[in-house]
């Protein structure tokens, strides 16, 4: 799903990509789509966008919390001129071409301090400093890495992710408890009324976590669940529409929820709409805009970029029993980023909305609050 693409175009410019457009065509987003695993775990590089979005809740030892975001961006420039004429008394092919370029997201969230550290990567194909292989889990952007292994049913694959910055640092093994969950209808996920207006989208909804963090300077061995989103296409938002919000919820009793909805710039949303309910076994009932409800519960704004965001959240999907609060475990979990539009990104606890008994955790996506998301 994830997850605040506008960040790679101007991310592009400032890396060197000769101030041209991005050259058509680009793959378009079609149904019916199957995918195929473990290959479409890999790369998808003829789509002009493309996205690996984890998201996390862990526990260390003493019984301290944290949250987590790790998340590579991969987009294309445009297609790698293999035929071009060299310029005269040059020969071969220039290491420094390349038509993709990759971003990463890094954040911790500290529930007990209520505090919050975000950090960002970009990285050009030139020269291997970003890749992203095609038919394998494998994407790195500079130091930072994903990287997967197949498990025994072929479609579930274990990852192991890496980042770090300054005091700060993951290194985890996630392992899926649940086959992947597709989105959408015949495997297109539509975000608005164009024919393009469209994504591939699939998730891990509910990983088991073990490794280490660091936060501070100081390590904590850390277990706990993560969800995971890769996500592809192209022009996937109108020109009328500015931005998501996107929620997943892990619940306690086994079932997971992906909420996703598209902004308009009035504040409207955009009918396409859509969730998803993953049962125990793993089974995915798809939802459309008038079978669940979210409704904001207050408002945050941001002192650093003026944004006002909604805080707090009640969720409702009657067919499913569901009824909760989501509470943000901190207010400020805004990741503010000096190459794009900047979003907030943040865990929050499940509350039954009634007893506000604690019901499971979630994470919670809000764009085009601060600046448009164009994509």
């Amino acid at each position: 799903m994830k997850r605040a693409l506008a960040v790679l175009f101007s991310t592009f410019a400032l890396l060197g990509a000769s101030g041209a457009p991005a050259e058509a065509p680009f793959a378009v987003v079609r149904a019916p789509f199957v995918f195929h695993f473990p290959s479409d775990h890999g790369a998808h590089s003829l789509y002009q966008t493309e996205w690996w979005y984890f998201t996390g809740h862990l526990r260390a030892a003493d019984g301290r919390r944290f949250g987590y975001e790790l998340t590579f961006f991969r987009a294309r420039l445009r297609r790698e001129d293999a035929d071009e004429v060299p310029a005269p008394g040059v020969t071969g092919r220039s290491h420094w071409r390349g038509d993709q370029v990759y971003a990463a997201h890094f954040a911790i969230t500290d529930e007990a301090g209520r505090t919050f550290f975000h950090t960002e990567r970009a990285a050009r194909q030139a020269l291997g400093l970003g890749s992203a292989a095609t038919g394998r889990l494998e994407v790195r952007a500079a130091d930072w890495s994903l990287l997967g292994t197949a498990l025994a049913d072929s479609a579930r694959e274990r990852m192991t992710l890496h980042a770090a910055a300054a005091a700060n640092r993951l290194d985890l093994v996630v392992t899926p408890l649940k086959p992947p969950a597709i989105h959408g209808k015949e495997g297109v996920v539509r975000k608005g009324a164009c024919a393009t207006c469209a994504s591939h989208y699939y998730s891990y909804s509910r990983l088991t976590t073990r490794g280490v963090l660091a936060y501070g300077g100081t390590n904590f061995k850390v277990d706990g669940l993560s969800w995971m989103d890769h996500e592809f296409g192209t022009n996937q938002l109108t020109q009328d529409e500015v931005g998501w919000d996107w929620f997943s919820l892990q619940l306690d009793d086994g079932r997971e929820l992906m909420l996703y909805r598209f902004r308009r710039k009035d504040g409207s949303y955009a009918p396409q709409a859509l969730g998803s309910l993953i049962d125990r076994a793993g089974r995915v009932r798809s939802l459309g805009a008038g079978q669940f409800a979210v409704t904001a519960a207050g408002r945050w704004r941001s002192s650093k970029t003026q944004a006002d965001y909604p805080s707090g959240w009640r969720v409702q999907v009657p067919s499913a029993g569901i009824d909760v609060n989501l509470a943000p475990v901190v207010a400020d979990q805004e990741i503010v980023l000096s190459t794009g539009p900047s979003y907030w990104e943040g865990a929050a606890e499940v509350r039954d909305a009634k007893s506000v008994r604690t019901l499971g955790r979630a994470y919670v996506e809000l764009t085009g609050y601060a600046e448009p998301v164009v994509i």
